[in-house]
C-alpha cells in the first residue's frame, strides 16, 4: 500500500503542474485569441482584406505578442540557453498552427461557400482550437524545453582531452576560492563548447 501511496503522488503532483500551466497557456493564448480576432475583424471589416489574408496577418500579430506571453511569463523558467533554436522552433508551430487555423477557414469559406462574416468567425474559431491543441503539445514539448535538472557531485575523473585545467574535485574539498576559481574555468570554456555544438 504505502508504494502504491508514493508512486500516484509524483503523477499527482504533475497533474496539478499541469493544471496550472493549463491554465496560464490559457491565459496567454486568451490574450492572443482576443488579439487575432480583433485584428481579424478590423482588416475584413475596416480594410476589407479578404478573409484569408486577413487571417493571416491577424495570427502572425497573435504569435507576436503570444511568444512575449510564453517565454517571459508561462515559460520564464525554461532552458534559454538557445534562444535563436527557441525562436526558430517557436515559429515554426506557429507557423503549422497558423495554416491548420487557416486551412479550416479556407475550406469553409471557398470549398462549404459560408462566406458571411459570421460564417468565417465561426470557421475561424474551429481552426483556432484545433491549432491551439497542437500549439500547446508542440511549445511544451519542443519549444520551451524545461531546464536539465541539476545533477549531485559525483567522484573526480579523468580530466577531458580538450580542458585539462577543468579537473572536478569534490564539492567538500574545496575552499570558497578554488570553487570560484573553479566555476571561472568552467564559464569560460562555456562559449567554446556551444560555439562548437552549433
Amino acid at each position: 500500500m504505502a508504494t502504491t501511496a508514493a508512486s500516484k503522488t509524483p503523477l499527482v503532483q504533475r497533474l496539478r503542474g499541469l493544471k496550472g500551466e493549463v491554465v496560464k497557456f490559457g491565459i496567454v493564448g486568451l490574450s492572443g485569441v482576443v488579439v487575432n480576432f480583433a485584428v481579424f475583424w478590423v482588416c475584413i471589416n475596416g480594410l476589407g482584406l479578404a478573409s484569408v489574408r486577413s487571417n493571416i496577418a491577424a495570427t502572425v500579430i497573435a504569435i507576436a505578442t503570444n511568444y512575449l506571453g510564453y517565454r517571459y511569463w508561462l515559460y520564464r523558467d525554461r532552458d534559454a540557453a538557445s534562444r535563436k533554436r527557441e525562436i526558430t522552433l517557436f515559429l515554426v508551430y506557429s507557423g503549422i498552427g497558423m495554416l491548420i487555423e487557416t486551412g479550416v477557414l479556407g475550406f469553409s469559406v471557398y470549398v462549404l461557400k459560408l462566406d458571411s462574416h459570421y460564417e468565417q468567425l465561426g470557421a475561424k474559431v474551429i481552426g483556432l482550437a484545433v491549432a491551439t491543441v497542437f500549439r500547446f503539445v508542440s511549445y511544451r514539448t519542443w519549444v520551451f524545453k524545461a531546464a536539465p535538472e541539476p545533477t549531485a557531485p559525483t567522484e573526480p575523473t579523468a580530466p577531458t582531452a580538450r580542458h585539462p585545467h577543468l579537473q572536478p574535485q569534490p564539492v567538500g574539498t574545496l575552499s570558497a576560492r578554488e570553487l570560484a576559481a573553479e566555476a571561472e574555468l568552467l564559464l569560460a570554456a562555456e562559449p567554446i563548447r556551444f560555439a562548437k555544438a552549433e
